[in-house]
Parts: structure tokens; C-alpha cells; sequence
């Protein structure tokens, strides 16, 4: 997706949001934890996606979050039982 498409889509203003997502994606500006939640939104991916240390982490929470409830009740209660073994 371009720059431009996700500006739009998180409700950027027309007249800057090729700007401000460029100013983003370079890190000269830091987007407000309402603008992480409208990019986040679009992109189907969680909040915290964007503040991962590393790629297996961020890879992990996208993961869960587009799981079903069910699917994330497995998922924990098998991560629970990998380090809390009984």
C-alpha cells in the first residue's frame, strides 16, 4: 500500500498526507497514539505492532491479533503450559 492510500485511509488530511506519512516512515516526526490506532486500524494490525523491539515479536502480535477469541484461548493456554509446566 502506497504512502499515500494508507494517509487517506487513517484520515490524514489531503493536502499533507504524503508529507506526514513520509515524516513518519523516516522517523523525523513520531505519529500521536491516536494516529498509531487509525494506521493500525487500516492495516489490521495491533497498536503495539509498531512499538516491537523485533521482527518475531511484531510477527507474533499480528498473528494474535487476527486470531479468533477461540484460537487465542488455545494459544495461550499452550504458551501458559510451555512455562509454567506443571
Amino acid at each position: 500500500m502506497s504512502q499515500e492510500r494508507l494517509g487517506v485511509l487513517a484520515g490524514i488530511d489531503e493536502m499533507s498526507y504524503s508529507a506526514r506519512m513520509n515524516q513518519y516512515e523516516k522517523a523525523k516526526h513520531e505519529p500521536d497514539f491516536s494516529m498509531v490506532e487509525r494506521i493500525a486500524k487500516v492495516l489490521n494490525v495491533p497498536e503495539s505492532y509498531f512499538y516491537a523491539v523485533d521482527d518475531e515479536a511484531a510477527w507474533l502480535l499480528v498473528v494474535f491479533h487476527r486470531m479468533a477469541t477461540a484460537e487465542r484461548a488455545k494459544l495461550l493456554q499452550t504458551a501458559r503450559e510451555l512455562v509454567e509446566p506443571e
